[in-house]
């Protein structure tokens, strides 16, 4: 028996992560344009930026892959049970 734990996101949820999304780097980069600071303050702020969007979406893939890893493992532990209790059923 196997029970599927994958639950969908919603249209809705997708929606409004993206927009979430896309509002923040938006707000932060008319922020970075406009503080009152000279090109080298500027860049080195637009430069930390990406490089902690790059960041954050690396480590939230890497965590995904971590979870996905551990779920084919315990799928594999499962079917290896299910076998075992098959073969020694007391019944048989």
């Amino acid at each position: 028996m196997q029970i599927n734990n994958n639950k969908a996101h919603s249209s809705g949820w997708i929606a409004q992560s993206w927009i979430s999304f896309v509002f923040a780097i938006t707000a932060t980069t008319i922020g970075i344009v406009y503080v009152p600071l000279d090109a080298w303050a500027k860049g080195y702020l637009a430069i930390s930026f990406a490089f902690t969007v790059s960041s954050t979406i690396s480590i939230s893939k890497t965590t995904r892959d971590l979870h996905e890893g551990r779920r084919l493992v315990a799928r594999v532990d499962e079917a290896h049970i299910e076998r075992i209790l098959a073969e020694h059923h007391p019944l048989k």
